[in-house]
This record gives C-alpha cells, structure tokens and sequence, in this order.
C-alpha cells in the first residue's frame, strides 16, 4: 500500500470488561513448520477483532443508529487487536477508491497494516471490486479475493462469498487443497455471506454450503461472517444446519460496524444469541489450542 494513509494511532475511551467464553479446538495434526505471520505481543494469545458492514458513504448522516464507523473504529482500537478480520461491506454505497479514504480511512485506516478484509456484494457495486482492491493492496493478493493467513498456529482462511462474481468451485478446491497442505489444529473461515443467519433483511445463504463442507471436512472451528447488520451466534451446525456438537462449525454474523441495523426474522435452529440493538465488534483470542469470544458493543454491555 502507498504511503497516502494517515496511520497516527488515537487514544480511545476505556470500555467495559467483558467475560470471555473458552472452547477447545478439535484434535488435528500439526504442521511443525509453521510459522506465524501475526506475531502476538502476548505469550500466550493472538488477540482478533472481527466485524464488517462499517463505514456509510462519505456524508453520511450520523445517528444513534446510523454511520457510527467512527465509534467502532475506535472502539476496535482500545481493544488494541494483533489482528482485524474485516468482513466485507466496508465502505457503502459501492466501494469507491475515493469513498474508502473519505469515510472508512479516517478511523479505520489506522487498523489497515493489521487488517486481513474479506469484499462483500458492496464493494462489487464498482466494476470488478475495483476500489476495494485498490485501497487493500498490499494486504489481500487480490483477484479472486481468497487467501490464508497464519496467526499464533491458527490457520485462518479469508474467502470471497460473492459466488455470482467469482467461481465458488474453483474457491471450493482451492480451500481443499490448502487446508490439505497446510494442516493446523485450529482454523476458522471468514467471508461476507453467512451460511446460517436469523436477520430478516438477508437470511441463510445456500450459496457458500459448499465452502462450508470442505472446511467442515477439514474439522475447521469457527466461520465469521456479515451482511446481516446484527450480531448472532450458533452452536456448532453442518452445511446444512443439523446441530453437530462433534465436528460442526460454531459460526458468527457480526455486520454491526456502523453502517446501520436490521431487525430479526424467523430464528433458525442453532442460534444462540442475537441482538440488534447496538453496534459492537467480535473480539476473540486465538490460543494454541483454544479461543475465546466476547462481543463487545458500543453501549458497553
């Protein structure tokens, strides 16, 4: 990335303490060689937020409820993360170059050399993702938009859910073959669409079950998601949403970054938890062989 962007770090307010839930990862061969891209300033966790659907376009009028990437921005800083899993539609209305920087860089942009983005529809709405790629050159390879990431032994594989701009098969095999080459004992997956999701305005997604599956296949543990702007998790679910404490994934919808929010529709079976009532961002920590999970929100629940 060129030298354009302000990176000056902003001091933010405190937030409240949340409790950290622990699950264990699943018993997967280890590749000994591995070795981690993010570097933790911990000895024994990688801290990670995760949220997506962020910033409105430039102008935006703010609101309690609308355009509050700002607050997000620096309420993902206090949390002082190794890591920002950005999870698609993060500049509205269409991913321009000049919108990125006039609306999603001013707080944001801070976070940008630790940030791993995944695109959404949103940033589609301009040819080809054309100013989502642009503004993250340098830290996604770029077209088709799918990577893996190392962080503290956890294998995290970064997918581009927009199965009607890019070939999904071909992202299905691809996933298949690095998760085969590059075996860790804990992974997750993060994409725009969720899989499962209880928000009224979007819904389950069948088009990413087959991404589900390889990565259920390869015992992975959690799959982050947005594009419901609301905040939801579920217990371990297959492909197809049959409850699978053994091998299934434990999945979260985290679309509250600040563009606005949606309301609930039917629940689907496996839910655990939602609201939609604050914005907030997922914070986890990766340790070698478990994670925590806190969703932290704006109003400081």
């Amino acid at each position: 990335m060129n030298g354009g962007h302000p990176r000056g770090l902003v001091v933010a307010a405190a937030v409240a303490v949340a409790v950290l839930v622990t699950s264990a990862c699943g018993s997967k061969p280890v590749a000994k060689d591995e070795t981690s891209t993010y570097a933790s300033t911990r000895s024994s966790a990688i801290r990670v937020v995760a949220v997506g659907d962020i910033a409105c376009e430039p102008g935006g009028q703010v609101t309690e409820t609308t355009c509050q990437q700002d607050r997000t921005g620096e309420l993902a800083k206090s949390l002082k993360p190794d890591l920002v899993l950005a999870l698609g539609d993060l500049q509205y209305e269409s991913g321009t170059k000049d919108a990125f920087m006039e609306s999603y860089d001013k707080v944001w942009g801070s976070l940008w050399k630790i940030t791993s983005p995944a695109p959404g529809n949103h940033e589609y709405y301009t040819g080809e993702a054309a100013g989502y790629y642009d503004y993250f050159d340098g830290r996604q390879p770029g077209p088709p938009g799918y990577y893996r990431v190392k962080a503290y032994g956890w294998n995290i594989f970064v997918l581009n859910s927009n199965c009607d701009k890019i070939d999904c098969g071909a992202e299905e095999k691809w996933l298949d073959e690095q998760m085969s080459a590059h075996p860790s004992k804990c992974s997750l997956i993060t994409m725009h669409h969720p899989r499962f999701s209880s928000g009224k305005e979007h819904g389950n997604n069948d088009a990413v079950e087959g991404l589900w599956r390889t990565a259920e296949k390869h015992r992975t543990e959690i799959a982050l998601a947005g594009h419901d702007h609301d905040y939801e998790r579920f217990a371990p679910l297959s492909p197809t949403g049959e409850s699978s404490p053994e091998s299934g994934i434990s999945s979260f919808v985290i679309g509250t970054g600040g563009k606005n929010l949606y309301s609930l529709g039917t629940r689907e079976a496996g839910s655990e938890f939602y609201q939609s009532d604050t914005m907030g961002v997922l914070l986890l920590e990766l340790k070698e062989d478990s994670w925590t999970y806190s969703f932290q929100g704006l109003d400081g629940e």
